[in-house]
C-alpha cells in the first residue's frame, strides 16, 4: 500500500505534458518508465475507515449457507476499467486515462484490475496495456478473444490471468458466454501457451455443464460465469423470491459448484451493479468479481476511489 500510495502522490492524469517536472528513478521507476512526468499539487491519501458491517441472513438462508463464528472467505473485487476508455475515445484525445483510473481503484480497495483489449481497439489501446503493465500493483486481468495476434500481445505482457471472451464487432458489450464445447482442440493449445508463459487461463462463460466440461478438458485453471441474465432479471423484478431472479441465483450457484467440483476457480462477473452484487457475492467459495460499468458509473457522481470502496463495503457486508 504504500508504494501505492507513493504513486498517487506522483501520479497525475495526462502522460507528459509540456512544463512537467521529470520524476527521477528515485520516486517511482515504473511511473516514469510508463511517460507521466507530472505530479499534481496536492493528494490527499485515502480515508481508513472500517466498513459497516451489518447482517444478510436473509441472502445466507437463500443459498443454504448457515452463519457461525468461523472465517469466511471473501471475494476479490477486480475493477474493469474499460468504460473509462471508452469516454476517452468519444474524443480521441488523452482523457480520462484508463491507467490512472486503475490507479484510484486500487488506492479505493481493488484487488485487482480488469480490462479488455478487443480485436477493433474500441477502447483500450495497447499503449495503455503497455502503462497498465508497469504501474498496476495487483494482478492483472487481461480479457480478449481467442485472436492469435492479441494472444501473441498477451503473452508480451504476462498479465495474471487471460480471460478468453467472445467478441463481435457488431455489440456494444459482451452479449454471452464463450462457447467452449466444439472448439477444445484449438483453446486447449491457447491455454498451453499461455501456461507457456505463466499465465493463468479462464474462460468467461455461461453457467451450463457442457461449457464447464469443456473448459476442464481445455486445462482452463479459471471459469468466470456470465451474470448478465441475473442482472437482467434482478434489475427487472428488483426481488429475490421472484421465479425467473430465484431460477437466475440458482443457475449461478450450480455453475459454481460445478466448477469447483471440476478443480477450477469460480469467478463471476457482467453486469453486476450496487443493487444486485450482495447475492452473488454471498455465494459459498466465488473467488473474484469482475465489475466495470457501475463503478465507473458511480465514479461520475462520487469518484472513482469512492465507488471502488463503496463496492468493496457491499461484498465485505455480503460474505460476513
Amino acid at each position: 500500500m504504500e508504494t501505492v500510495e507513493a504513486l498517487a502522490k506522483l501520479f497525475w492524469h495526462d502522460p507528459v505534458s509540456p512544463g512537467g517536472a521529470s520524476l527521477t528513478p528515485t520516486d517511482y521507476p515504473p511511473l516514469a518508465a510508463a511517460g507521466y512526468t507530472r505530479a499534481p499539487d496536492q493528494h490527499s491519501p485515502p480515508r481508513r475507515s472500517r466498513p459497516k458491517i451489518r447482517g444478510v441472513e436473509g441472502a445466507a438462508r437463500w443459498y443454504g449457507r448457515a452463519r457461525s463464528n468461523t472465517v469466511v472467505r471473501m471475494a476479490r473485487l477486480c475493477v474493469n476499467i474499460d468504460h473509462v476508455a471508452t469516454l476517452r475515445q468519444a474524443r480521441r484525445g488523452v482523457e480520462p486515462d484508463p491507467v490512472w483510473a486503475a490507479v484510484e481503484a486500487e488506492l479505493g480497495g481493488a484487488d485487482g484490475i480488469t480490462f479488455h483489449l478487443r480485436e477493433d481497439r474500441r477502447h483500450m489501446q495497447d499503449h495503455d496495456v503497455d502503462r497498465l503493465r508497469e504501474v498496476v500493483q495487483g494482478p492483472l486481468n487481461f480479457e480478449l478473444a481467442a485472436v492469435d495476434a492479441i494472444i501473441d500481445f498477451a503473452c508480451r505482457i504476462r498479465p495474471a490471468m487471460a480471460m478468453l471472451v467472445p467478441e463481435r464487432r457488431e455489440e456494444v458489450t459482451t452479449e454471452g458466454g464463450l462457447v467452449v464445447a466444439g472448439q477444445v482442440s484449438r483453446l486447449r493449445d491457447v491455454v498451453a501457451k499461455f501456461a507457456d508463459h505463466g499465465i493463468r487461463a479462464s474462460a468467461f462463460i455461461d453457467a451450463q455443464e457442457r461449457q464447464i466440461d469443456a473448459a476442464r478438458a481445455c486445462g482452463f485453471q479459471v471459469c468466470e460465469i456470465h451474470t448478465g441474465p441475473w442482472a437482467i432479471a434482478h434489475n427487472t423484478h428488483h426481488r429475490l423470491d421472484h421465479p425467473e431472479v430465484a431460477r437466475e441465483l440458482e443457475r449461478i450457484a450450480d455453475g459454481g459448484r460445478s466448477i469447483l467440483a471440476a478443480g477450477m476457480q469460480f469467478n463471476a462477473g457482467h453486469g453486476l451493479n450496487y443493487r444486485n452484487v450482495g447475492p452473488i457475492a454471498a455465494l459459498p467459495d466465488v473467488t473474484e468479481l469482475h465489475i466495470g460499468h457501475s463503478i465507473v458509473s458511480r465514479a461520475v457522481f462520487d469518484g472513482l476511489r469512492e465507488a471502488v470502496r463503496e463496492m468493496k463495503r457491499l461484498i465485505v457486508e455480503a460474505s460476513t
